[in-house]
């Protein structure tokens, strides 16, 4: 590939904003001799060791993402409470300090995000165990949002489905109390969503506990949904350790609740 041409495609394929591996660009067609030698021109700066930003455009949190998105073998999206938060619900978000910005994909986080000065911290979650690998294709459980125009829009789970992810991080990560003041102010979940959702949910768990709790909120949408159309699994689950056992659902809750 000619110089001009080499130069043609970088632009094109790392947009100012954006990060790219060094692997990647390789992929994309542009030799090892030609983004060696963009490096020492200026043309390409070294966020971390291997992994490249163009010119002076500092990358920010939105940009390692979609550069992540676009460069991930496995599907990666911003889900659980960050994607609250880019929906508009962003009341319950920790606003002090750096934001965290959960990741949700079946493969790993690479070593190298959370390396990236972008004031922000990436949080890692495997899906393996919560959603099948063809869900994850399912644009209708996703929305797309635009950071900056003309650039690659970041993926992100609809409401429902980051509600979703939220209960798989109680009570480790998120409070009960957190997930039903959360799910308290959630009026509009769409049913069919929620049905598409939960078929699709490998986690028991997350299941009963989101009947649990949309029980307790009987929110409008909430009488569309019938529990016995879904797999809710066999036995009890513990969940709050030294709560009461809730006889419906078969899982601890915290006893004040």
């Amino acid at each position: 590939m000619l110089n001009h041409e080499a130069g043609k495609t970088l632009k094109q394929k790392l947009p100012l904003g954006m990060v790219a591996t060094k692997r990647w660009l390789q992929e994309q067609g542009l030799s090892l001799h030609y983004i060696d030698n963009a490096v020492r021109r200026g043309a390409l700066v070294v966020a971390v060791p291997g992994v490249y930003y163009r010119d002076e455009a500092r990358p920010t949190w939105q940009g390692v993402v979609a550069s992540l998105q676009q460069m991930a073998k496995l599907p990666v999206h911003v889900g659980g409470l960050s994607a609250l938060a880019v929906n508009g619900v962003s009341h319950f978000v920790n606003k002090r300090g750096n934001p965290v910005i959960n990741l949700y994909s079946p493969g790993k986080l690479p070593a190298w995000v959370n390396k990236i000065d972008v004031g922000a911290t990436f949080a890692w979650h495997g899906t393996k165990r919560l959603w099948p690998e063809s869900l994850l294709l399912d644009q209708s459980v996703f929305r797309h949002y635009e950071w900056a125009k003309g650039l690659p829009e970041i993926t992100y789970s609809c409401v429902e489905k980051a509600y979703l992810e939220i209960i798989n991080e109680v009570p480790k990560h998120v409070s009960f109390e957190h997930a039903d003041a959360l799910l308290e102010g959630l009026h509009n979940l769409s049913p069919r969503k929620l049905d598409t959702l939960l078929k699709n949910c490998l986690n028991v768990k997350v299941k009963r506990l989101f009947f649990w709790l949309a029980e307790r909120n009987q929110q409008p949408w909430f009488k569309y949904l019938k529990s016995e159309d879904y797999d809710l699994g066999a036995g009890k689950r513990v969940v709050a350790v030294n709560g009461r056992l809730e006889n419906k659902w078969q899982i601890t809750v915290p006893k004040e609740m």
